[in-house]
């Protein structure tokens, strides 16, 4: 099982020696580099100076049970045990708790745990659909797989003529992607920078039977064609990328235009998560508080606080952390300056088998096994679905489950 991306794909085979995987077939190029290890893996150290596992997870404990405002982040490299024992750690120290859906697929996410959202699975869309969308997505860099082994050129049960005859595939995006050139010029839908809401209320008329407009230059017989396209499909399905999560202030639009869609066909929707158990985390922290993200726990008492106040962004910006621990991620690389800036200034303590920004600001790093190379457990593909990850070899770190695991038991 790969774990290079959150489509997870189960057909890998590789070669060792030892310890090291040294080939990887079937796999992308995302895949091979995760399923390769680390070219810098973490050391385990105190203060910038090495350390035993035993003296780094003492000395973690000792950061979280000493601090106020704690916060712990990441988890979307991380198995779903990981995750829960998080969970539970957040919620014995009095912890803000968050993940990257809090910047970029949460809402669609909770819109689908939330039922407000139809969805299906991968294996839909191999065998059944006919009709494609990438909306805000470039599936051919974001997830190299995806096009060749779900969506757009598998023959499916029902749809053995393949690409050729049997699906269509539709790029809407602000340029023209790697993944739009190869769905053709007349299947390609380019909108201005924060267009989408208004192409989907045109897009929502069309299928009304009422004449599409936009302020932008984009013929309405091109969107009345788009509308009968998806009016005809036996089976749909929109991917959601980013550029479509990014451009949306509010879902309304896009509850409406699913609405209509389903009210002459099957349209499905799945959002292009990227990090590979990323939604294993939201559906872990839904299925526990009914909340995906965003979430300040009480150590006192079971109350707890939700909100957007209470995301990684703000609680860095607004500075109301006191120490953080992050698990998985690199809030240095992938936050805004400003806002990141924030951790340099508190004890933060790192779980990753990698070095990174983030681990060469920490005071405690802690290397874990590679999730689905070194260590096993279960994760939540991109469409939902719960996958088991076995381990390729054994390896003498503890899994990330393992570590946290015991710095609940320290503290």
């Amino acid at each position: 099982m790969c774990t290079g991306c959150a489509l997870l794909c189960d057909d890998i085979e590789v070669e060792t020696e030892g310890d090291k995987v040294t080939v990887v077939h079937a796999a992308c190029r995302k895949g091979v580099a995760r399923m390769k290890g680390c070219s810098e893996p973490l050391e385990c150290t105190v203060d910038a100076e090495g350390a035993d596992m035993d003296t780094a997870i003492a000395k973690a404990a000792s950061i979280l049970r000493d601090a106020k405002n704690p916060l712990i982040f990441g988890h979307g490299n991380s198995s779903s045990e990981a995750q829960k024992i998080s969970i539970g750690l957040a919620r014995k120290t009095g912890a803000y708790i968050d993940d990257t859906s809090s910047f970029c697929q949460g809402p669609i996410v909770e819109a689908i745990l939330q039922e407000r959202l139809r969805t299906c699975t991968l294996d839909d869309v191999r065998h059944k659909a006919d009709v494609i969308v990438f909306w805000g997505a470039d599936p051919s860099n974001s997830h190299p797989r995806h096009l060749s082994r779900y969506s757009y050129f598998p023959r499916g049960k029902e749809r053995q003529r393949g690409w050729e005859e049997d699906r269509k595939a539709i790029t809407i995006d602000i340029r023209k992607s790697e993944t739009a050139i190869i769905c053709k010029d007349e299947r390609f839908y380019q909108l201005p920078a924060g267009g989408d809401a208004e192409f989907m209320a045109a897009l929502t008329n069309a299928l009304s039977g009422k004449v599409p407009k936009t302020s932008f230059d984009l013929d309405s017989k091109r969107i009345l064609g788009l509308s009968n396209i998806m009016k005809k499909a036996k089976f749909g399905a929109i991917f959601v990328g980013l550029g479509l999560v990014y451009s949306l202030e509010e879902l309304d639009p896009l509850f409406a235009l699913m609405d209509k869609l389903n009210e002459f066909s099957d349209f499905h929707l799945i959002p292009m998560v990227g990090q590979y158990n990323m939604r294993g985390f939201n559906h872990n922290l839904f299925a526990e508080t009914g909340y995906i993200n965003r979430l300040k726990f009480d150590g006192d008492s079971k109350e707890l606080a939700h909100g957007p106040e209470n995301s990684v962004v703000e609680v860095l910006r607004n500075k109301n952390i006191d120490a953080a621990l992050i698990i998985g991620s690199d809030p240095l690389s992938s936050l805004p300056l400003s806002i990141a800036r924030h951790l340099a200034d508190i004890p933060l303590i790192t779980i990753d088998p990698c070095n990174n920004l983030t681990t060469s600001r920490s005071a405690v790093t802690i290397p874990c096994a590679l999730g689905g190379v070194e260590s096993g457990g279960t994760a939540i593909r991109m469409d939902g679905v719960e996958v088991e990850l076995k381990k390729i070899f054994d390896s003498d770190r503890l899994s990330d489950q393992e570590i946290l695991k015991r710095i609940t038991e320290a503290i």
